[in-house]
């Protein structure tokens, strides 16, 4: 669907504006329909595991997904992280090389690929976000929840700390436009189609 909204926009000469024949194909789509049956699940899974699959299996398994309900989220995601100080730290095992592994060398198999002297894809709205909120009342977050290392504190030669945005690195999942904490990262589409490069599957 969104193959077919791209090229049709190019067979028209259009660019640079949104595809809205995409979301309309989406709305009269097969995919909707499945996805709206499962529109629950999280939601339900969020409540404990006795209650989410007890709920899960009466909606799916018994009423087939056509429920006459819809569970909704009572906050936005980026809302529920809490300040680094209610929260014990957590030491993870450095990676064996064999069964668990470092980020940038999964990085390295996505085949990751954006083109020099582009865009940047990934920009701040306030640079001073980053030190002055995230890492002082969430301790970074950045520098964990993106899977690619794309985010990094580093210490600046007057021994200030700063952000650092590796957005060569960036695998596109979009968990930094969701989980940021201020909002204060905006994440865009790059430009000339780089990106992860997943030759296998």
């Amino acid at each position: 669907m969104a193959a077919e909204a791209a090229f049709d926009a190019v067979q028209a000469g259009r660019q640079n504006d949104e595809l809205a024949a995409y979301p309309e194909a989406f709305d009269t789509s097969w995919l909707k329909t499945e996805l709206h049956r499962a529109r629950n699940f999280k939601q339900w899974m969020s409540k404990g595991l006795y209650l989410g699959t007890f709920m899960v299996g009466l909606e799916q398994k018994v009423m087939g997904g056509n429920v006459p309900w819809t569970l909704h989220h009572q906050h936005w995601d980026h809302e529920m992280l809490r300040p680094a100080s209610q929260c014990k730290p957590i030491v993870y095992p450095k990676p064996d090389g064999k069964l668990t592994f470092d980020r940038l060398s999964s990085v390295f198999i996505s085949n990751t690929n954006h083109e020099e002297n582009q865009p940047a894809h990934l920009t701040l709205k306030d640079p001073s976000v980053p030190v002055n909120v995230n890492l002082r009342t969430y301790a970074g977050p950045e520098s964990r929840y993106c899977p690619a290392a794309v985010y990094e504190f580093v210490k600046s030669d007057d021994g200030s700390e700063r952000l650092q945005i590796n957005a060569q690195n960036c695998v596109h999942c979009k968990t930094c436009d969701i989980k940021d904490p201020t909002q204060n990262i905006v994440w865009v589409t790059p430009e000339g189609g780089g990106g992860p490069n997943y030759p296998n599957m």
